[in-house]
């Protein structure tokens, strides 16, 4: 329960009003953008435009143990003054809600942020952005979805009739927080995540593949963003407790591992000594928020 409960918890947000006051300029927020639909449901996004936006880009998962909320108190809803820094560097900020466990599996939330980043780049100018210069960010379920759009993005659908789907859903940066990357080597060798082991509580989440080893072997090959790592990979950062007993520091130490061997040209790791699962409110911690900041304007202005 204790496992689940930070999963759940590592993103958390709040509404504030159109004209941010969390920032010293006004902010335009557009509530509830359709990106996409499933299932019956629209999946949306908040739009928040800084007073001197700087023309790039960010997607922002709102996701924790592959749950996702705009306003559910206890958990990942959407809070603007998160955004300070970034907004005040003059970047758009896009807050994507995806669908969630229990109906839906983290195969189909990594389709949903894929389906986020091409309907940004397909509303680029509607929103004061350059099309090739998107990044992403989130933390543990959400950095496991950063990681996937980092690894996975790439050219759309050009025969598709949905002109959301013709576009690339590449990134040309990302930044996250203790990432699960690799479900089949999850803290060691050989041991599988996929709804098991250390995540057994967040099972359902990985759908009914993780009720038999074959199906969690398969799963884990599918959802791990460590198995579609490049040369291409975008320059990426990822910050980590050396003390996360949810998400093991492994699994970044083996991402980066993996990318700088395939020949990705900047992919870095911050170990914060002492950390656990998210440190306080981390999403405010200023050498982690600086940090992301700092690698955004060294990759994307």
């Amino acid at each position: 329960m204790k496992l689940k409960l930070c999963l759940l918890t590592t993103l958390a947000f709040v509404f504030c009003e159109p004209n941010i006051a969390c920032c010293d300029e006004p902010v335009r927020r557009t509530e509830d953008v359709i990106y996409g639909r499933k299932s019956g449901m629209a999946l949306t996004l908040d739009v928040f435009q800084p007073a001197k936006p700087n023309g790039s880009g960010l997607l922002f998962l709102v996701n924790g143990g592959w749950l996702s909320s705009k306003s559910t108190p206890m958990m990942v809803t959407v809070r603007p003054e998160d955004y300070r820094v970034f907004l005040e560097r003059g970047y758009t900020m896009f807050a994507v809600v995806t669908s969630s466990q229990p109906k839906f599996t983290v195969s189909e939330e990594i389709e949903d942020v894929l389906r986020a980043v091409r309907f940004v780049r397909r509303n680029a100018d509607q929103y004061g952005v350059k099309p090739d210069r998107l990044g992403v960010l989130g933390a543990s379920s959400g950095g496991h979805l950063t990681l996937s759009i980092a690894a996975r993005g790439g050219p759309g659908n050009s025969d598709s009739p949905d002109p959301v789907e013709r576009e690339s859903s590449a990134v040309q940066a990302a930044a996250c927080f203790f990432p699960p990357t690799d479900f089949l080597n999850y803290g060691a060798p050989g041991i599988n995540g996929a709804g098991a082991g250390p995540l057994a509580p967040l099972q359902v989440a990985f759908g009914p593949l993780a009720l038999t080893p074959e199906g969690r072997e398969q799963l884990g090959r599918e959802i791990s963003p460590i198995n579609y790592v490049t040369g291409k990979l975008p320059p990426t950062l990822i910050i980590h407790g050396d003390h996360d007993e949810v998400v093991p520091l492994q699994q970044s130490e083996s991402f980066v591992a993996k990318a700088r061997a395939a020949g990705a040209a900047n992919v870095d790791l911050i170990v914060r000594a002492g950390k656990g699962h998210g440190w306080g409110d981390f999403w405010k911690s200023s050498e982690d928020i600086t940090a992301f900041a700092d690698w955004f304007d060294r990759h994307l202005k």
